[in-house]
């Protein structure tokens, strides 16, 4: 899972050392009665509450294998008794921040600007990591992390002038929540309590005061039930952020008649089984399934439940497998720019800096600073490898594209007289196969093959911050590396524009309404229209 938090706690059972030099004693806490004063919907009990669960790296062929195979009864029912569809186009890089950000602002990443994992600020002259593996936290440093993570993620990088979906309800007078969601930026002030363990190695106050939803849990950093129901949320358990908790939060709220008119449920578990083992393990999925059957139960009854909620579950990315060790599989990029100044983890950019590196697994983002090369000649360099699948960059509006091993190339820019299924206009140029687009110019048209949304994908990472530099993925099987960056090998990854990562599952139940468009970067829209 690229979960900030899940790699950060990571990093902090390392520091057990100073837990045991220093002594557990338990944080004293502010009474956060106030979410749940303030958090029930104030629209009558004749209607529906919403609730969206995100299941990360939750992928169709697991579904339907678990569905064949008669293991997943829970699903099977919401499938039976609501929508099902199974090719959803999700954001770019496929990982769960920028995906996140996309469903709950409605944007892609140049809207957003939050544009991956990690990336580099070129105003702040460093890479922004977010926490990835814990080698690469360790060399970065646990500070930058967690403060970017915990103080600037919601704060400073989700662009202030895009309101998120929390944002939007509040204006029409609906309340909303969110539990365990990592973007979670609203109109209501909220406290994360840092523990000690924490603050001693980093600059974190023992306090940090952030904007939310109505009712708003983040783990054990802020947890509206502390004193009343006892969550899943110690050191063992990931400090909260597990399907445990995130289930039991929520039927907490339906059992107490708490829901708010829209609540956002992160269920993260999925992701880290299907890293290790591949994407072809369901066991995953079954275990989501048992804890979908607990919360459709906690209504009395999975029909009680259709009759007063609508729910929405929905992955965020794909993943492929990533080929074992023996085959090769990790692209090792400072290998493959030798020749260059590469700044290493955790070293300051300087003047003698020409390369950043940013590793969103099967992604990367590839920084040109003080080259005199070309980004067209670092793009031929990378296209050498042949396990790179495509490599893009910007030069004024055009957007090119070389495609690995063959070095054929194709262009396009926003606006012309070609169409694309989902009425964006383009005008594209040269080797329209490097991007498997078909193009019918009697009919003005465009569509997509194994690449799904390509033109607008990579439009969006390309705008979504400054600077010059290459957008680069792998192709299936292969994933990129930097000296530290955390790999895969016989496991599963994901970031990348392919197929396999680019399309989830969204299963629509308690409503005959369907979404108009079969995009993340859409759900918003459609989310708000069942409150219209």
């Amino acid at each position: 899972m690229d979960v900030m938090f899940k790699q950060a706690c990571f990093i902090v059972l390392l520091l057990l050392v100073i837990i045991a030099l220093i002594g557990c004693q338990k944080q004293e806490t502010k009474s956060k009665e106030q979410d749940l004063l303030q958090v029930k919907s104030l629209r009558g009990k004749e209607k529906k509450k919403v609730i969206l669960l995100l299941a990360d790296s939750l992928m169709p062929q697991a579904i339907d294998k678990g569905i064949e195979q008669n293991e997943l009864p829970s699903l099977k029912f919401l499938i039976d008794h609501g929508q099902y569809y199974k090719d959803v186009v999700t954001s770019f890089p496929t990982m769960s921040l920028t995906i996140d950000s996309s469903l709950l602002t409605g944007s892609y990443p140049d809207g957003h600007r939050v544009p991956g994992l990690v990336w580099y600020s070129s105003d702040e002259k460093k890479v922004i990591n977010y926490g990835t593996g814990p080698m690469e936290v360790l060399k970065h440093g646990l500070d930058p992390v967690m403060v970017d993570a915990l103080v600037n993620l919601n704060g400073k990088h989700l662009n202030p002038h895009l309101p998120t979906i929390y944002e939007d309800l509040a204006q029409r007078g609906l309340k909303s929540g969110s539990i365990n969601g990592l973007i979670y930026r609203g109109p209501i002030d909220h406290t994360l309590s840092i523990p000690f363990w924490i603050q001693i190695p980093t600059s974190l106050p023992k306090e940090i005061q952030v904007k939310g939803p109505d009712y708003m849990a983040l783990g054990s950093l802020t947890n509206p039930l502390e004193d009343i129901k006892n969550l899943p949320d110690g050191m063992t358990k990931r400090m909260g952020f597990n399907n445990s908790y995130s289930i039991e939060t929520v039927k907490y709220l339906i059992q107490e008649n708490k829901l708010p008119d829209f609540t956002y449920v992160y269920l993260p578990d999925l992701d880290q089984q299907l890293h290790k083992k591949g994407p072809s393990d369901i066991s995953g999925v079954k275990e989501l399934d048992q804890q979908l059957h607990s919360l459709l139960q906690a209504f009395g009854s999975p029909e009680k439940a259709l009759s007063k909620v609508v729910f929405m579950i929905v992955g965020d990315s794909g993943m492929t497998q990533i080929r074992p060790a023996d085959e090769d599989p990790e692209i090792d990029l400072p290998a493959l720019l030798k020749d260059y100044r590469v700044l290493k983890p955790g070293e300051e950019v300087t003047d003698k800096t020409e390369i950043v590196l940013a590793v969103n697994e099967t992604m990367a983002y590839v920084y040109k600073l003080n080259s005199e090369q070309s980004l067209r000649s670092l793009a031929e360099l990378m296209v050498t490898d042949p396990r790179i699948d495509v490599v893009s960059w910007k030069e004024h509006d055009w957007i090119h594209v070389l495609q690995g091993k063959t070095s054929k190339e194709v262009r396009f820019k926003a606006n012309g007289p070609l169409y694309d299924p989902y009425k964006q206009k383009w005008t594209v140029k040269q080797n329209s196969d490097v991007l498997d687009l078909t193009i019918d110019s009697a009919k003005k048209s465009i569509n997509y093959g194994k690449y799904p949304d390509v033109l607008r994908r990579l439009s969006g990472a390309l705008n979504s911050h400054s600077g010059p530099f290459l957008v680069v993925t792998a192709k299936p099987g292969y994933e990129l590396a930097d000296r530290s960056s955390p790999t895969h090998k016989g496991g599963g990854g994901h970031g990348s524009l392919s197929y396999d990562e680019s399309l989830v599952p969204l299963i629509l139940c308690g409503t005959d309404q369907k979404p108009p468009s079969l995009r993340i970067v859409d759900l918003k829209s459609f989310l708000l229209e069942l409150f219209s």
